[in-house]
């Protein structure tokens, strides 16, 4: 008997320019309910029109950091995954605008297993960025160099202290209703 996957029955919704990495998706995410879109323009009427318990967007080609800003505004956790964009520079960005995760496409096959911990995590209140630091730390590390956050190092600086709650936190909370209806 298989074993019950943490994202059967989930809404998502996958954003990406290139077809074959969305097929790619559907396989890994059999499970899950997924829609799916290939460009800005439909991405942002679906973002607009449904509900989706988690949100996978590409960067290049679908403008996929005006989609993060879009999916946070509604209450969406929301996972960056790409592969021309990925620079330390993006990262802090999907961090600063509030994006619970930053995946390389050559993670792809992992795509499951990553995003249900992520997924797992961000729903208990724990950080999804801790996971993603302990899982894909040396990635970056091998792919920016060693010394890549000292660049930039009072942004990581606090990350690293505050990361606990996740950056992106106050952002997401901004847009919640349940938060926002009480004054807070």
């Amino acid at each position: 008997m298989r074993e019950k996957s943490y994202l059967e029955g989930k809404r998502i919704l996958a954003v990406d320019d290139e077809p074959d990495i969305l097929e790619s998706m559907q396989d890994i995410l059999e499970d899950s309910k997924l829609d799916c879109a290939t460009d800005y323009a439909s991405a942002s009427e679906k973002i607009k029109q449904n509900r989706y318990d988690l949100v996978i967007l590409d960067i290049m080609g679908v403008n996929g950091m005006k989609l993060l800003e879009e999916s946070v505004s509604r209450n969406f956790p929301t996972v960056m995954l790409t592969a021309h964009a990925i620079s330390p520079e993006t990262l802090m960005s999907a961090i600063r605008k509030g994006a619970i995760s930053y995946l390389p496409k050559e993670t792809l096959p992992r795509l499951d297993t990553l995003l249900t911990a992520i997924f797992k995590a961000h729903e208990q209140g724990e950080p999804p960025w801790k996971i993603l630091f302990e899982e894909l730390g040396q990635f970056f590390d091998e792919r920016f160099g060693a010394t890549w956050k000292d660049k930039d190092k009072s942004f990581w600086t606090e990350f690293e202290i505050t990361y606990q709650i996740g950056k992106g936190m106050a952002e997401r909370l901004k847009h919640d209703e349940r938060v926002t209806s009480r004054g807070i």
